[in-house]
């Protein structure tokens, strides 16, 4: 087809998950594969920890906050 550039089932983005401490500053703390899972992670984490958490592509570039 003329004009897709779009490759599908190719690359696979990394997510980061980062969570933040109580001075402000972001640690890392797992990265996968899949955006939903990683959210899914993160929600649970934050509700369980009671702290920020934050995805982040592979680039840093942020996607998602996440409170308790």
């Amino acid at each position: 087809m003329i004009g897709l550039s779009h490759s599908f089932g190719g690359d696979a983005i990394t997510i980061t998950i980062e969570w933040q401490d109580q001075f402000g500053r972001w640690h890392h703390y797992q990265s996968m594969q899949n955006q939903a899972d990683a959210y899914r992670v993160a929600q649970r984490l934050a509700e369980s920890t009671g702290k920020r958490h934050r995805l982040v592509d592979e680039d840093g570039r942020f996607l998602d906050l996440i409170n308790s």
